[in-house]
């Protein structure tokens, strides 16, 4: 067996969506038919098994490993939450097959970086077995500029969402719930609910996920 591999996915990093169905097993699943923006995050994991395995065709990691992530984001200002989104990523690289199981990784080290022209993550695995990390923190000799955050302010998309919630509760209450991909009223018996709650589908088109 392999005991080390490289993947580079090109594009701007997405983190893993919030929004979660079950299968009839009980199963999380992210629907990637639907025309919706959920299907976003199991097409992106979908690409990144695509890049893991056309970039390591006969790798298979099968011991613990060592996981070195570079994010490349395309702005500085406007991005995902990096620590956000590994679980995306990590995800991708186990259905590639490139790894058996993304419990295998025991140590990560994430880095942040900006390229404008060429957006991208760079991951590199290392088995455990040959392999060991160190990294220090030392104080600098001169002092660069700060970095500073600002606290994030709701915007007016997240304002809808939250509107959008509001409004199916106020349906909710009135016994009038609208399917969130289809937009047409459920009738109790073919309602269902995901996203903690948040947000009702009708059977009709659940089963149209699968």
């Amino acid at each position: 067996m392999s005991t080390y591999a490289k993947v580079i996915v090109p594009g701007s990093p997405i983190s893993k969506s919030n929004f979660k169905l079950h299968n009839k097993d009980g199963r999380a699943i992210l629907p990637y038919n639907t025309g919706k923006s959920h299907d976003r995050y199991a097409l992106y994991e979908e690409e990144i098994a695509y890049y893991a395995r056309l970039q390591n065709p006969d790798t298979i990691l099968d011991e613990s490993l060592i996981a070195i992530l570079k994010v490349y984001y395309k702005s500085e200002k406007r991005h995902p939450d990096t620590a956000n989104i590994t679980k995306s990523i990590f995800d991708g690289i186990e259905k590639s097959g490139l790894i058996v199981n993304d419990a295998q990784i025991t140590k990560i080290i994430t880095e942040e970086f900006y390229d404008k022209e060429n957006p991208r993550f760079e991951l590199e695995f290392f088995a455990e077995s040959e392999y060991e990390v160190s990294y220090s923190v030392l104080p600098k000799k001169e002092h660069g500029s700060k970095k500073l955050y600002s606290p994030i302010r709701k915007s007016n998309k997240q304002k809808t969402i939250k509107d959008k919630i509001v409004s199916n509760e106020n349906i909710n209450s009135s016994n009038m719930l609208i399917c969130e991909f289809c937009n047409k009223k459920i009738e109790d018996s073919n309602l269902i609910k995901a996203n903690g709650g948040k947000t009702f589908i009708c059977r009709s088109c659940f089963n149209k996920l699968f």
